[in-house]
């Protein structure tokens, strides 16, 4: 079993993509964190950086204690190689799928979250950062589409968790201040993801989350998610 510490967000949603496309039992456990729950100390046990998505397989290959990981392509690749799907045996195409896996966290999901956050929560509009991110957006966007071209998904034709881990980031394009009709390979990616069972049932799994972050009108929220006092609860 997989216990999924989890809100609905774009890292949220990548797990509950893996674990519905493979069926691997789960529970959701979750982590409101526009209330702070991130800081509690049974979760910081297991997520050390206060942040979800985190998950602790009570059934570890091993056969040993429960293994908890945290940081969402961590728990990708954990899952993949625990499933033997999704991540290519092949050492080419794995490499290929570690190294966007790898863009996504370390460049697609930072850059539109500073995108998000000055475009559309930031008390103050400052023109230079908001410029500054959605051109980076706008980048990031093309060399996804430049990928993409000739490729049903990012490694050739194969779903991966490379494809799991920067879908939920474009959900949002619209807020991000992006067309998908400026980039015709992504927007076709985009919707073949889309129009996946799995993918309906992951976003559905979202939708069962009660008190769901409204940052434009929730200021404890942001006073917790972007507060400089948080490391001391």
């Amino acid at each position: 079993m997989i216990e999924l510490h989890y809100w609905p967000t774009p890292n949220g949603h990548k797990i509950t993509l893996f674990l519905e496309e493979t069926g691997l039992p789960y529970a959701i456990k979750p982590v409101n964190i526009g209330r702070g729950e991130q800081f509690a100390p049974a979760f910081l046990a297991i997520s050390p950086n206060n942040r979800m998505p985190a998950i602790v397989d009570t059934e570890p290959a091993d056969g040993g204690a429960p293994i908890s990981v945290f940081e969402s392509g961590a728990i990708l690749q954990y899952l993949a190689e625990k499933t033997g799907r999704f991540l290519p045996t092949d050492l080419r195409a794995r490499v290929e799928a570690l190294e966007w896996l790898f863009w996504q966290v370390g460049g697609l999901g930072p850059m539109l979250g500073q995108n998000h956050h000055f475009s559309r929560y930031a008390p103050e509009k400052i023109p230079y950062a908001i410029d500054r991110y959605v051109n980076e957006t706008r980048r990031l966007y093309g060399v996804l589409n430049g990928r993409l071209d000739g490729r049903d998904f990012i490694v050739d034709n194969d779903y991966s968790i490379a494809d799991m881990a920067a879908y939920p980031w474009i959900v949002s394009h619209e807020a991000q201040g992006m067309d998908l009709a400026d980039f015709p390979q992504l927007k076709a990616w985009f919707e073949r993801i889309r129009e996946r069972p799995a993918t309906q049932r992951a976003y559905a799994v979202g939708d069962t989350i009660k008190d769901k972050l409204d940052l434009a009108n929730d200021e404890e929220a942001k006073r917790v998610l972007f507060g400089q006092g948080a490391a001391k609860k």
